[in-house]
């Protein structure tokens, strides 16, 4: 995917406004028209409707290419119908709150969405053009997509979500449901709750939150080929999966998570809220962990009886290695991982010489990417975790040798990405060899056979691949 056409398109998008026939006020948005399998011709407006009187007399509404939907209140996907959004639309949710509350505006989804973005024309979710800047990346303006229990299916191909992170209030949708905690949380770019549920996130970014990008409470999940940048603020990860999911995790690129890149755990596991299994293979990790000032995370974290296998991947300028905390208690729900089925091996940890700012304080006295690898913490499951991954020391750096990202050359805390970067290995890189060649059938994908079906296509998660990383050679 070419990202650096990919990062700006949205700005460069055609606005197309709708006004109502008799408004006197010509800033009045006017909805797109409804499109109904099997009704009258699809492309004839069919008169000016309210978002909340789409789905009058439908159970499919499409709002079609090259359009701009304005949210000034919560929008709902009904259960049990389907909302088309197709390449081009604009989704722009106002930063003024909803109601008394100046609650923020939240997508939920508790029928199914299939968001149709392409290269040239993704599909955008965010905040008008104007508030888009770097003051607020982590200003939480809106609410985000919040697929509910009855969500089943959700294809989010081609798109950008950012600037979400809004707290949760009371009153707002996601607290009534009890998906999330009134004053406690804070809105992910993603969440997902249906333990049935199949959700292919795939050619997107994801960016600017104050909260996790993607939130997994429950489903199967095919999350490939996308990019990740500035997740969280204090405390959060790129991708957070608990228990009731199952999930393949390939090819992304994931830059300056605040905690981790993948949090993983199988926390609340139950009858109904089966054991947490992912696949995480040949994902790009850059500056994970450095802006949180604590002891905590630096890229992978596994944790209360989760089943992983986290293997080529490639993590550059990382606060530490792979946690698994609990280690005096694994394989319980309350403890450490499921160390029996599990393996966190083959991946590649680069350090490039820069010293963290002086302003972040860590109570290891972890200034170095390599110093933080090689220190003896109490969450590295020595002898088994990582036993045949490459880590860089102080002497020797590993540097992956980036077609264009001089590892030495970004600070630590840096989240601001920079569309000229390349992310793929040059001739003779070390990356380009060495990572576990993927013949055992556990370490398979979970969907690479079978796939996961949704809007009528099956989607099947790539093949790992025998290099480190995202992208390969370029």
């Amino acid at each position: 995917m070419n990202f650096k056409k990919y990062l700006f398109v949205g700005a460069a998008l055609m606005s197309v406004s709708f006004f109502a026939a008799c408004s006197d006020d010509e800033n009045e948005p006017e909805n797109p028209p409804v499109e109904e399998p099997g009704g009258e011709d699809p492309d004839e407006p069919q008169g000016p409707v309210s978002l909340e009187d789409q789905w009058n007399n439908t159970n499919t509404v499409i709002w079609p290419a090259d359009t701009v939907i304005n949210l000034t209140e919560h929008y709902t996907v009904p259960e049990g119908k389907t909302l088309i959004i197709k390449e081009g639309v604009q989704i722009i949710a106002s930063t003024e709150g909803v109601g008394a509350n100046l609650l923020p505006v939240e997508f939920t989804v508790n029928g199914n969405l299939y968001c149709e973005g392409t290269e040239e024309k993704p599909v955008l979710f965010s905040i008008p053009e104007a508030d888009r800047t770097e003051a607020n990346t982590f200003a939480g303006l809106w609410g985000g997509i919040v697929a509910g229990s009855t969500c089943e299916e959700m294809l989010i191909d081609h798109a950008i979500i950012e600037y979400t992170g809004g707290d949760v209030l009371e009153g707002a949708p996601a607290a009534n449901a009890g998906y999330y905690e009134a004053g406690d949380d804070a809105y992910p770019q993603i969440t997902t709750n249906n333990v049935n549920g199949k959700y292919v996130i795939t050619n997107s970014i994801l960016r600017n939150g104050v909260s996790d990008a993607i939130y997994m409470m429950g489903g199967n999940a095919i999350i490939m080929n996308n990019l990740f940048v500035a997740n969280g603020e204090t405390g959060e990860e790129a991708v957070n999966v608990k228990s009731g999911c199952q999930v393949d995790v390939v090819g992304n690129v994931m830059y300056a998570p605040n905690t981790n890149a993948l949090k993983l755990s199988s926390s609340d596991q139950s009858e109904v809220r089966g054991q947490a299994k992912i696949q995480a293979y040949n994902n790009t990790i850059i500056n994970a962990g450095w802006r949180r000032d604590s002891d905590k995370g630096g890229g992978v974290y596994a944790e209360e009886n989760v089943s992983v296998h986290v293997y080529n991947n490639l993590l550059v300028n990382c606060k530490f290695r792979a946690m698994t905390p609990g280690l005096d208690n694994l394989a319980n729900v309350e403890g450490g991982y499921d160390d029996k089925n599990s393996v966190i091996d083959y991946n590649y940890y680069a350090s490039g010489s820069q010293e963290v700012d002086p302003a972040y304080v860590y109570e290891q006295g972890i200034h170095y990417s390599w110093q933080g690898y090689n220190y003896e913490h109490e969450d590295y499951h020595v002898g088994v975790v990582d036993v045949n991954s490459v880590i860089a020391t102080e002497e020797d750096s590993k540097d992956p040798m980036f077609a264009n990202y001089d590892i030495n050359a970004t600070s630590l805390t840096n989240y601001v990405y920079n569309d000229a970067w390349d992310f793929h290995l040059t001739a003779g890189s070390p990356a380009l060899t060495g990572a576990y060649d993927a013949n055992g059938s556990t370490m398979a994908p979970l969907f690479g056979t079978t796939g996961l079906t949704v809007n009528g296509e099956t989607y099947t998660t790539p093949a790992p691949q025998p290099y480190f990383g995202a992208y390969g050679a370029e």
